[in-house]
């Protein structure tokens, strides 16, 4: 009995079509990803007062930490402060995170006033500008533009 459930031979024209009639329901965006931190109040500070996200949610979660939840301004994507337990070693490590802005040199020059600590300026390339900087945990990001 074949227990293929969907047909292989219909993805590589069109994905999203063969999975859809399928009946198959596909993870359709990521809700939130989280970024590990030592210091909620500081974290905070730094995402709300800095680069500007709005809390969602800041409620208890258990004895030692609290469930913060933000949301950037016009994304969809949500991020959390908080380290499960056992992580406390991913703090000050690069998140593998990139965000994106319009302008890359503009938005450098806001944050940077703001106290925001980049490793570098921008730096053009042939996919787009970028940017490295850390949060108030010592999280390294990236800030990056498709174009400029």
């Amino acid at each position: 009995m074949d227990k293929t459930f969907v047909k292989l031979d219909a993805l590589p024209l069109d994905r999203a079509a063969a999975l859809s009639e399928s009946g198959c329901t596909m993870i359709n965006q990521i809700k939130f990803v989280t970024i590990p931190v030592r210091d909620q109040k500081r974290a905070l500070d730094f995402y709300t007062e800095k680069l500007g996200f709005t809390i969602i949610t800041d409620q208890p979660f258990n004895g030692k930490q609290r469930w913060i939840e933000l949301r950037i301004p016009k994304a969809e994507t949500r991020v959390t402060l908080f380290t499960p337990e056992g992580q406390e070693g991913r703090i000050g490590s690069f998140s593998g995170i990139s965000y994106q802005c319009e302008d890359v040199e503009q938005t450098y020059g806001e944050l940077s006033a703001r106290g925001v600590l980049f490793d570098a300026p921008p730096k053009k390339e042939p996919w787009g500008t970028f940017a490295a900087f850390k949060d108030s945990e010592g999280n390294s990001f990236v800030l990056s533009a498709s174009k400029g």
